[in-house]
């Protein structure tokens, strides 16, 4: 282990203390929770830390209590474990919903098997668990045996010999699936290993709307889907992700079996997955495809009126300017008002032909339905226009060159969350970073907890007049009650990382070429030896830094889009040299403990662009009603972010290094002290030579890096 420099080394007065992070005595927990918990820890031969047992019986108070808990616990608390081992003692059922694949199968396949193994005898029962996602998740065996609804209105076809034919990589992708159909038990796609492509796997499965219904399907009694939800109807422990989570508690057609306690694991990510649920898009393609799967089921006339439409629509798109419309001008609202009539005339239409020519006509109508009720509650919605919604035009390359596409998302999804996620059972919301500039308050309101709802330690709510929501609007009724609690985490941040703010770099502008910066960044990483993280604000600049540097550092840069990031994490983690750079999935999604990641850089405080239609929506609503937009919206989705990039730093106890932010903005402007307090507690510095000289210590006494297994 390193020791990080100390005052008497030469260094300034803020420099860290040298003795290293060691681990401390953990008092037991007291009473049942306590005796469970060690039970659980054991088994899965971990430790008990000071802030797991704390957090263990907050989460079980919560319970007993019927309130709501937001518990910050830091990483290597074991958060996993502290909600898991209440949550089976109190014998309801519970739902667990995370944001990330890795975490949802880290508690099925490892936290969960041995925590009902250890607790089973004292618990004198077996409690059962199941993971449910969404139904596009699973194999379709309809699509399987019977093949897909073609587009182009001919019926059912076969992919393999339709596409590309099977010696294509398209129709070998479809063989194996059928393949893999005969051999799996789940029909998850996230069993199948290796993978196929979106393209493929969308040929064999279907959303809720485009199934058939397991009574009318000719292997309902087989569905993958259907035995997924019939497990997690008996499971006391059923495991999702935040999307079914959203829908489930958004579209007013449940999805999870019925539930006294929900646990949100990474919950700083809820919004923004809410927030993607609940936004829809309106583009000329999907429109085509809606009308080609029409084409065969609905009259001549009213699929030529939705055609007519379309074409209109993509006209006007094709010179539309983007960015937020506050009221759809003239001629795109008359184009869009054309789709939704025609829409709902081909929906009635389906609905009164039926064309006995079709093979299989369930499935096609099915398909055909639902592309086009899509269409129309889109329309419905953009023209309703709601002050709650926010409405722009988007230039997107995914619909080819000179397209756009029109988007609605709500303003805010507090009060979606208020309303629907908190009232029938207890929550408990629980990530590495929920605490904000020091409190809670800006995560709570964003997740629909406002702060007059909030109990104190004598279990009274402040004195205060109406709450408001997270973009300043009155609340009509009061909000949950709920604590929040920060547990700590079990690393010596200030004597484990180095905070270094670049101060003397010139404030970065809105152009990725920053000389003065890649200077800075080429010297850093030679002093740490490569093993550096590289953070960037946007793909544009990670590009731009990893070209060029690639001539100036000796060891390898991996670049996030030259590989998959499965694949990149790999090579970085077994490299004593290497660099991995990238944006916003590296900020969030990289576990790399050991000497391959000791030094982890921002190239600057990631805010959202300026023109960002949703998030200055967002900002002006604050602003409108008195506060302050610009720290409520972008300071805090900044702040989210650096505090989540800087934890990719410490992963454990013997980790050493340094969070080098290339923004001189973080030292000299006002807000730089909001974002320095919602970051790990690290020891802080502006000096530029003491930072490498704690580089090349710490590159000089690093142990070989720890590989990362492939999943």
């Amino acid at each position: 282990m390193t020791e990080l420099p100390t005052p008497g080394e030469g260094a300034t007065d803020d420099n860290p203390s040298a003795s290293p992070a060691g681990e401390a005595e953990t008092p037991a927990g007291s009473g049942r929770i306590g005796e469970l918990l060690h039970a659980a820890v054991t088994a899965v031969g971990g430790v008990e830390r000071p802030g797991q047992i704390a957090m263990a019986e907050a989460v079980a108070a919560a319970v007993d209590g019927g309130e709501h808990l937001l518990v910050q616990a830091g990483t290597g608390t074991g958060k996993s474990l502290a909600y898991l081992v209440p949550a089976l003692a109190h014998g309801d059922r519970v739902v667990v919903a995370t944001a990330t694949l890795a975490l949802q199968r880290q508690l099925v396949e490892r936290d969960l098997p041995r925590t009902v193994d250890a607790l089973q005898p004292l618990l004198r029962r077996r409690p059962q668990f199941a993971m449910l996602k969404g139904r596009s998740n699973y194999l379709c065996l309809h699509r399987v045996h019977e093949g897909a609804p073609s587009d182009d209105g001919e019926g059912l076809f076969d992919p393999a010999e339709v596409l590309g034919g099977p010696t294509s990589k398209l129709g070998q992708d479809i063989m194996r699936l059928r393949d893999w159909a005969d051999e799996t038990e789940t029909g998850d796609r996230d069993d199948m290993s290796p993978g196929v492509s979106d393209r493929a796997w969308a040929q064999m499965a279907v959303s809720s709307k485009e199934c058939l219904g397991a009574t009318r399907c000719p292997y309902g009694g087989e569905c993958f889907a259907e035995s997924a939800r019939e497990r997690a109807k008996l499971a006391d422990v059923v495991v999702t992700n935040h999307a079914l989570l959203a829908i489930d508690a958004l579209e007013g057609a449940p999805v999870l079996p019925e539930h006294e306690l929900l646990i949100v694991d990474e919950a700083h990510e809820l919004v923004s997955r809410v927030t993607g649920i609940a936004t829809a898009e309106l583009t000329t393609g999907a429109v085509n495809r809606a009308v080609k799967r029409a084409a065969k089921l609905a009259n001549e006339k009213a699929v030529d009126q939705l055609q007519a439409a379309a074409e209109n629509f993509h006209g006007l798109m094709e010179i539309a300017q983007p960015g937020r419309v506050e009221e759809l001008p003239e001629n795109i609202g008359y184009a869009v008002a054309a789709i939704r009539e025609a829409s709902r005339a081909v929906i009635t239409s389906i609905g009164e032909v039926r064309d006995k020519g079709v093979s299989d006509e369930d499935a096609v109508r099915k398909q055909a339905l639902a592309s086009v009720e899509t269409i129309h509650d889109t329309t419905d919605r953009m023209l309703e226009g709601s002050e709650y919604d926010v409405l722009w035009i988007e230039n997107n390359d995914r619909f080819g060159a000179g397209t756009s596409s029109l988007r609605v998302a709500p303003l805010s999804v507090s009060g979606l969350l208020r309303e629907n996620l908190y009232k029938e059972r207890s929550v408990v919301l629980t990530s590495a970073t929920l605490k904000l500039g020091g409190d809670f308050n800006g995560v709570g309101l964003s997740l629909g907890l406002g702060s007059e709802g909030r109990l104190g330690e004598d279990g009274k709510a402040p004195a205060g007049g109406a709450g408001r929501d997270d973009v300043g609007e009155p609340l009509a009724e009061s909000t949950p009650a709920w604590r929040a609690m920060d547990v700590g985490s079990p690393f010596d941040y200030p004597k484990q990382g180095i905070l270094y703010v670049a101060r003397h770099l010139p404030p970065p502008g809105r152009e990725p070429d920053r000389p003065a910066m890649l200077d800075e960044l080429a010297e850093l990483i030679e002093a740490a030896g490569g093993r550096t993280l590289g953070l960037f604000s946007s793909m544009r600049a990670a590009k731009a830094a990893a070209e060029a540097l690639r001539e100036r550092v000796p060891g390898e840069i991996l670049l996030q889009g030259e590989d998959t990031l499965g694949e990149l994490i790999r090579t970085f983690s077994a490299s004593t040299e290497s660099c991995l750079f990238g944006t916003l999935s590296l900020w969030q999604g990289v576990d790399v403990p050991g000497s391959a990641c000791q030094l982890v850089v921002m190239d600057r405080i990631p805010f959202p662009r300026p023109d960002d239609p949703l998030m200055s929506a967002r900002q002006k609503a604050v602003e409108e009603h008195g506060g302050n937009g610009f720290m409520a919206v972008a300071a805090t989705h900044a702040a989210l972010l650096m505090a989540q990039g800087a934890g990719r730093l410490i992963r454990a106890a013997e980790d050493r290094g340094v969070v080098a932010v290339l923004d001189s903005r973080l030292a000299t402007a006002r807000y730089g002290g909001f974002f320095r307090s919602s970051m790990p507690d690290f020891w802080y510095t502006t000096d530029r030579n003491q930072v490498r000289r704690s580089l090349a210590a710490i590159n000089a006494a690093a142990a070989p890096p720890r590989p990362v297994k492939a999943r």
